[in-house]
């Protein structure tokens, strides 16, 4: 028999942990003196406690070494925990590329986050433009025509309202956009509002202040994020916009977000 001391240093596990997995019946004393409290171990529970050990080594918390020991499948535990530490993993490169990004360009005008849009129904429209200060106008008439026609449609919850330039390139006159609105359900139609569902997407972040002429720069560095980490552009950049001329009276507080689609 060992007393809790000699198991410690022959196991690798500090009194504290033994007591620890005692009070949550990992590894219990083989006996314990009545009087004395002193706790005593079999060297058979050196493989237990090696076990316990490794698992904590591998992140596994006492919850699931406890089913392991109590005959569940391994396999599967371990399997289900690859996946949580390939997640956390892939935060961390994630956390870790923008750090570098913000470090090399020595500046933080933008900041790159990452962000997963359910799928959603959404009404759209599509027109040409002469220049793009005529969205300002097309925007809210697409919401006046919808609305004529689906008087009790409802927008979803949380908001969301997005553009997308039809072009591929950038143009100074003629320009192709596509307005869209996600609401609750599919409604009435015509020339000029059409419906659809767009599948859920994950996409970069940026939020551009200013002025919209100067939007490129924000665009300028979402891609050049988008291709020094490695992620594929799968769809049209939307823009959103938060604040402009409708609710703020200096150019300085229009906000804009730019959402790239990537896989």
């Amino acid at each position: 028999m060992l007393k809790i001391g000699e198991f410690s240093k022959l196991s690798h596990l500090t009194v504290k942990a033994l007591r620890f997995y005692e009070k949550e019946k990992l590894l219990v004393p083989a006996s314990i003196d009545k009087w004395t409290g002193y706790r005593f171990y079999e060297t058979s529970q050196l493989e237990q406690a090696a076990k316990i050990k490794s698992f904590r080594q591998l992140d596994l918390s006492i919850e699931e070494i406890k089913a392991i020991l109590n005959g569940a499948d391994v396999k599967a535990i371990l399997a289900e925990k690859a996946e949580s530490l390939k997640i956390q993993r892939d935060r961390i490169d994630f956390c870790l590329s923008v750090i570098n990004h913000i470090l090399e360009e020595n500046q933080m005008k933008y900041q790159v986050t990452i962000k997963n849009i359910p799928s959603a129904i959404v009404y759209y429209s599509e027109t040409t433009l002469k220049s793009y200060s005529e969205a300002m106008e097309f925007i809210p008439s697409c919401g006046e025509e919808c609305r004529k026609l689906n008087p009790t449609l409802k927008c979803a919850e949380p908001h969301y309202e997005f553009c997308e330039y039809l072009d591929g390139e950038y143009k100074e006159t003629n320009v192709r956009i596509r307005h869209n609105e996600a609401v609750e359900q599919f409604g009435k139609e015509n020339d000029k509002i059409k419906f659809r569902e767009i599948p859920a997407v994950k996409v970069l972040s940026v939020f551009h202040k200013g002025a919209y002429e100067n939007i490129g720069e924000a665009y300028a560095f979402i891609m050049k994020y988008a291709e020094e980490n490695g992620c594929k552009v799968c769809g049209l950049a939307r823009e959103c916009y938060i604040d402009g001329i409708w609710n703020k009276d200096s150019v300085d507080e229009w906000l804009t977000e730019i959402q790239l689609p990537v896989e």
